[in-house]
């Protein structure tokens, strides 16, 4: 057996000879590489006191091919150059995460990790009093509630299993991967926090829970994001052709510009709205939060979207750009179609109207930032505090309850 007595003194030999001290540590490294390459040898071997269970163990382990497993890490021959690193089709080693080609991935991450939050940290006292007296809220308060509720309990989990199952495996770059974890995170913080909100209202969560499926406003839109994830989401399917790489930008075009680019700002702003009446203030808050994170996620997507442009400008044919214009004018569609179902008439200061043209103004950003023609010229937003709340700098919320300066654990200060 090794000792290690013998080795330090092997050690201290070489550097009485009166080599380098860099070459008295390169000497220690491949001493200590080899003293640890024996001793895990010297594991493997089967003793008297094994069990016939561990023996068996051992010697499948001897038969394992070592090249085998490694041939399935793409690249993983040789060290990462920068240049090497491309969002989609990268064949260098997706496990190693620096240097980092896009710093801007790695900086949405860690912004994501300090904006911490779970659902139980907000009160829902006054949202379950008010939602029991039967005079607290109008019909048309509490039809927009529950139809908010029931479309994004779903919504976050379509967006979840997308990144989960697909848009993760596609995308081939380490620091991106990194911010797609996060975010599959959050999807699952925010359906955690609508469950929070339906089970503290008691109100009927098979009801809530399948809108999707029942309410043809909410189903339309689930309906139309499910339609881009069919492909991709298929185990068989892999990019590298120009038709392949078009359908996983499509994919991203959807889930990032439309469903959370588009699809979210009706419900949030509604919600939000009656936040700043003092009305549901838990409820409010938790969107607020969620509103937050979601801004994030929709400005890593359209950083991916353009990155993929950059790197393969023949994918972004005159083809696409209408597709792509065209995906977000449908998308603005159908929220224009929801707006007017959740509210039928003018409630907490705005009306059907009014959110048409706010969601015109966010469909002109959505094509804009992807580099498209806005399409509904001279639309001004309505709801100037909504850019104020998504405001991650802002010090307090508008209902001056906590700190949302996010920390993470016991760093969470409180009012």
């Amino acid at each position: 057996m090794l000792s290690w007595d013998e080795f330090e003194n092997d050690d201290g030999e070489e550097a009485a000879k009166g080599v380098t001290a860099t070459q008295a540590a390169a000497a220690g490294i491949d001493k200590l590489d080899s003293a640890g390459g024996a001793a895990a040898l010297e594991a493997r071997a089967v003793t008297s006191t094994d069990s016939a269970a561990v023996i068996r163990a051992k010697a499948a382990l001897d038969k394992l091919d070592i090249a085998e497993g490694l041939a399935e890490l793409e690249g993983s021959a040789a060290r990462v150059a920068v240049d090497e690193k491309r969002m989609i089709n990268c064949r260098a080693d997706l496990n190693q995460l620096v240097p980092f080609k896009y710093d801007w991935a790695w900086q949405k991450y860690l912004d994501g990790c300090a904006n911490h939050w779970m659902p139980q940290e907000v009160n829902m006292t006054a949202d379950i009093a008010l939602w029991k007296d039967q005079d607290g809220l109008t019909d048309d308060e509490r039809r927009i509630v529950m139809r908010n509720l029931g479309f994004f309990s779903t919504a976050d989990s379509l967006v979840a299993n997308n990144l989960a199952l697909a848009v993760y495996r596609l995308i081939t770059n380490p620091e991106c991967r990194q911010y797609i974890l996060r975010q599959a995170f959050e999807e699952a913080i925010h359906t955690h926090a609508y469950q929070y909100c339906i089970e503290s209202l008691g109100m009927d969560e098979g009801e809530i829970f399948n809108m999707y499926h029942e309410i043809p406003s909410v189903a339309k839109k689930a309906a139309w994001g499910l339609s881009y994830t069919r492909a991709i989401s298929d185990p068989e399917f892999n990019t590298g052709t120009v038709e392949t790489d078009k359908e996983l930008l499509r994919n991203l075009i959807a889930y990032y510009c439309v469903l959370e680019g588009i699809f979210f700002y009706c419900g949030f702003t509604q919600i939000l709205s009656m936040g700043r009446r003092n009305k549901m203030t838990g409820v409010a808050e938790q969107f607020q939060y969620i509103l937050r994170d979601e801004s994030m996620h929709l400005n890593f997507g359209i950083d991916v979207i353009n990155q993929i442009k950059i790197e393969n400008p023949h994918l972004w044919d005159a083809e696409m750009k209408e597709e792509a214009s065209q995906m977000i004018l449908q998308g603005t569609q159908l929220e224009i179609e929801y707006a007017r179902d959740t509210m039928p008439r003018g409630v907490l200061g705005m009306n059907a109207a009014m959110m048409e043209d706010y969601l015109k103004f966010i469909a002109n950003r959505r094509l804009s930032q992807i580099g498209l023609k806005e399409e509904y010229p001279g639309t001004t937003n309505p709801f100037p505090w909504m850019s104020e709340i998504m405001d991650l700098k802002k010090e307090k919320n508008f209902f001056e309850t906590r700190v949302i300066e996010y920390q993470t654990g016991g760093a969470l200060s409180w009012d």
